[in-house]
């Protein structure tokens, strides 16, 4: 059946490229497949039987690539993109969450998966030069290598790290989901030696957070975070207190409110260039008694001018393999969220047009520097270079 649609696949692209001036000479390392291709696949075809066990690539091509599925993802792409593996570390999830881009060292700042460092341990805080990738690019353009990998020395008050963003204020500003006793907390932390760090916000009057798990920065600054009982789930928290749900902090005046609930389990959050429009992703189909019968769903909200409170919230895509996690933007309002396959790319309306496809799970990513968009992939690192481009996160 492969074959078949292999076949297939290349006559669309000719096809739907003359009646739609889509270039057939399609970017490097692409490949086109025409949702056409895939309407009916009757009785006899294979059909998936789970968003985690089995991903959608009908034409076998070997990750990674870039798998369109509308032409809007050429321009997302540029008319030479290039994808390559840039760290790896086999059997240490080392590349999980909070990408952060500092413009000013050119260095990128991830975290490891939850207690990958021993049991009852903290996860690690690490960084890459990108300059140093730049450098490896150019020996080796088309195949993988290993830049250097540097875990950062942090105080103990940063306990499991599981969202970032940022540079805030010229700092890291980091999601901890807290460990024991240790309470979740928002924080800042130098991005230069000795990483010295300053906790903003560690309770909801009085009470702890279940295990915050994203944050972003609204334009006006203030900070948005999500609150979520994996931490619990994953045996390093105790019974959660409140319901899972997204807050609004303002680190001037210390109020901190909740502006959406509903979850089944709230993961990444992003907002539009202009803040209006907020996103969340709903990961419900993992952890604790998931199934697949719950989301694996990213939501979008109005964001209320005034209040900050997310209004009329409705479905902005359904994600078709594993579930969605972080989540990013670029300069034309298209959404970036890492997925079970890879990293899924919709328009502004909610239209898939395509993916950076990986064959395994890629939690996060984030625009390190113009055209380069960075995905984390657990045990490994890569690099797309694009014409897309990011925004300032850091707000105001």
């Amino acid at each position: 059946m492969a074959a078949l649609f292999a076949s297939f696949v290349a006559f669309v692209t000719f096809e739907v490229a003359a009646a739609s001036n889509f270039s057939p000479s399609l970017p490097p390392q692409s490949v086109f497949i025409d949702t056409r291709s895939f309407t009916v696949i009757g009785k006899n075809g294979t059909f998936r039987s789970s968003t985690f066990e089995t991903t959608f690539n009908p034409t076998s091509t070997a990750p990674p690539f870039f798998q369109i599925f509308d032409k809007g993802f050429i321009k997302v792409l540029g008319s030479s993109p290039s994808f390559s593996e840039i760290a790896s570390t086999p059997g240490f999830n080392f590349a999980h969450e909070a990408p952060i881009y500092v413009p000013e060292t050119d260095e990128l700042f991830f975290a490891s998966k939850d207690g990958h460092i021993g049991e009852g341990g903290n996860n690690r805080v690490s960084k890459i030069s990108m300059a140093e990738v730049e450098a490896a690019l150019k020996k080796n353009s088309t195949g993988a290598f290993n830049v250097t990998v540097t875990p950062l020395e942090l105080s103990d008050t940063i306990q499991m790290t599981n969202g970032g963003t940022g540079p805030f204020r010229s700092q890291l500003l980091l999601a901890n989901s807290g460990r024991g006793p240790l309470p979740p907390s928002i924080a800042l932390v130098n991005p230069k030696p000795p990483y010295n760090s300053t906790i903003l916000l560690d309770n909801f009057f009085g009470r702890q957070f279940n295990s915050l798990n994203d944050v972003k920065v609204h334009p006006s600054g203030k900070i948005f975070f999500t609150d979520v009982n994996y931490g619990f789930l994953g045996g390093f928290r105790p019974t959660s207190l409140m319901p899972n749900q997204v807050y609004r902090f303002d680190p001037n005046t210390g109020v901190v409110r909740v502006v959406a609930d509903g979850f089944d389990k709230c993961n990444g959050l992003a907002f539009s260039r202009d803040g209006k429009t907020a996103f969340i992703s709903d990961s419900g189909a993992i952890g604790g008694d998931a199934t697949q019968m719950q989301p694996t769903t990213l939501y979008a909200f109005d964001v209320d001018s005034t209040t900050h409170a997310f209004k009329n919230r409705r479905v902005f895509a359904y994600v078709d393999a594993g579930i969605p996690d972080g989540i990013q933007l670029d300069t034309n309002g298209n959404v970036y969220s890492g997925a079970g396959d890879g990293v899924h790319t919709w328009d502004s309306e909610g239209t898939l047009l395509g993916k950076f496809f990986l064959g395994s799970t890629a939690p996060n990513m984030v625009f390190a520097g113009k055209g380069r968009l960075v995905i984390l992939a657990e045990t490994k690192i890569y690099m797309a270079k694009i014409a897309a481009k990011g925004f300032d996160l850091g707000g105001r």
